[in-house]
């Protein structure tokens, strides 16, 4: 703790004197502000150029994508066709998934140019054919194929030829005396260069006109580029509406069902756990009363019994009652039932939680027990050696994140745990993002919005 203090007194003074210096360069006149601003220019104009690096990277990948769909668009077309007499039915499936990729890598890497991401559709998997084709991203997918066949292959070779045009006007005025004298070089304004000194006076403009073009090209084409492959991604409105219906009515249906086995699971636990506890307490106190009469010594052993039976009663009834809403949450809130629920976990378990503000009680009861769920998991089956959980607040959203270095391959029909985290999580509509390769790690990744 010394040693952090310390540390912490020289960074303090290391940034005062950092600040009294700039403050110097910004208020003192001279060679120590006009260095400040030199400074402040060339952060800037390296700014601009690593997002025109950055844009240029988009317009290659581009036009590599592109290239790819040259052949694969022709290929979707005769594997169509071929399908109306059987041999196209084996290669469509595995054209689509290829299409799939394609589409989905240009759906997360127009986020940074368009004015609005695209959420990745997902891979199709081992799907056949005719679900394949059900799927509406699908539809979209073979929409964006064509144009991004052609407008990717076009603007990816504008993008990056921009980028290189002053190399190539370099070059090429370096290199006047090559040609004949009758067909001089002519650069972008289409003046003639025969000399070294029209080099100077011709050439190096157009070279610097060719660097703003280098510098500010690359990103227009860039976001041209992606707004058209938006256009042609995104599903529409209505489209979105009906599968924001759809989805609604799964999780309602999914609600309902994770509904009912809770009340089934509490009436068989009060069934066969509270309730027996109960009749046996009867059974042992009607007892007692008859045997009052007759041999009062032989009352205590039984009401000891009876004492016994009531507090495992209890004690069932408060298992029950912590199933339904944990207590702790009530005391302690979501961050510390979290913290009490890692503390007891078997597994060395780290917990990470930052600002976590107002949270409704169902989100608190779905992100509880889905963490327990999730610790519960990688304590059996796992074989984790350690366990870490964050829990955080992302805008309007609780988010957390449970992962485990065990030996992964968790799936959700491996058994009703994971199954039943889903129906938990999007009965408050959240969203249940399970990782889990074989040889792992695991993450479990679960989002809940707070807003009614």
């Amino acid at each position: 703790m010394t040693g952090t203090l310390r540390t912490g007194r020289r960074s303090g003074r290391s940034c005062r004197l950092v600040d009294r210096w700039c403050s110097w360069l910004h208020c003192a006149g001279g060679p120590g502000r006009e260095r400040l601003a030199t400074v402040n220019r060339l952060s800037k104009t390296r700014a601009v150029a690593a997002r025109s690096a950055r844009a240029t990277g988009y317009c290659a990948a581009l036009l590599g994508r592109g290239l790819a769909l040259i052949v694969l668009v022709p290929a979707l077309v005769y594997s169509s066709v071929l399908c109306l007499v059987g041999p196209g039915l084996l290669v469509l499936p595995y054209e689509l998934r290829l299409l799939r990729r394609l589409a989905d890598v240009d759906r997360v890497r127009l986020g940074r140019w368009a004015a609005a991401p695209v959420a990745a559709a997902g891979p199709h998997g081992k799907r056949r054919l005719m679900t394949m084709l059900a799927d509406p991203a699908t539809g979209r997918d073979l929409r964006w194929a064509p144009g991004a066949m052609v407008a990717g292959t076009v603007l990816g070779i504008v993008g990056v030829a921009l980028f290189l045009f002053p190399v190539a006007v370099l070059v090429l005025a370096g290199l006047w005396w090559l040609f004949p004298a009758d067909e001089p070089i002519r650069l972008i304004l289409n003046v003639p260069i025969r000399s070294w000194w029209s080099v100077l006076g011709v050439g190096v403009p157009q070279f610097l006109l060719s660097v703003l073009l280098a510098l500010f090209g690359p990103p227009l084409v860039a976001g041209l580029a992606a707004s058209v492959s938006r256009w042609l991604l995104a599903p529409s409105a209505a489209a979105v509406l009906a599968e924001r219906v759809a989805t609604l009515d799964r999780t309602r249906t999914g609600a309902i069902d994770a509904h009912g086995s809770e009340l089934r699971r509490i009436e068989r636990d009060l069934h066969d756990g509270t309730q027996a506890r109960l009749v046996s307490l009867a059974m042992q106190l009607g007892l007692a009363e008859r045997t009052f009469g007759s041999d009062p010594a032989a009352v205590g052993p039984l009401l000891t019994r009876a004492r016994q039976g009531a507090e495992e009663a209890m004690a069932e009834l408060r298992d029950v009652l912590r199933s339904v809403y944990p207590p702790i949450l009530a005391d302690r809130g979501l961050a510390g039932a979290v913290a009490a629920v890692v503390a007891r976990c078997p597994v060395p378990a780290t917990l990470d939680v930052g600002e976590l503000g107002e949270v409704p009680a169902r989100i608190e009861v779905a992100v509880y027990f889905a963490v327990t769920e999730a610790l519960t998991n990688a304590t059996k089956h796992s074989r984790a050696a350690s366990v870490s959980v964050t829990l955080t607040r992302t805008g309007a959203a609780v988010r957390a994140e449970i992962a485990d270095d065990g030996r992964g391959g968790a799936a959700e029909g491996g058994g009703t745990g994971l199954r039943g985290m889903r129906q938990r999580v999007e009965a408050v509509d959240g969203v249940l993002l399970v990782q889990s390769p074989p040889g792992g790690p695991t993450v479990i990744t679960v989002e809940c919005p707070c807003a009614s």
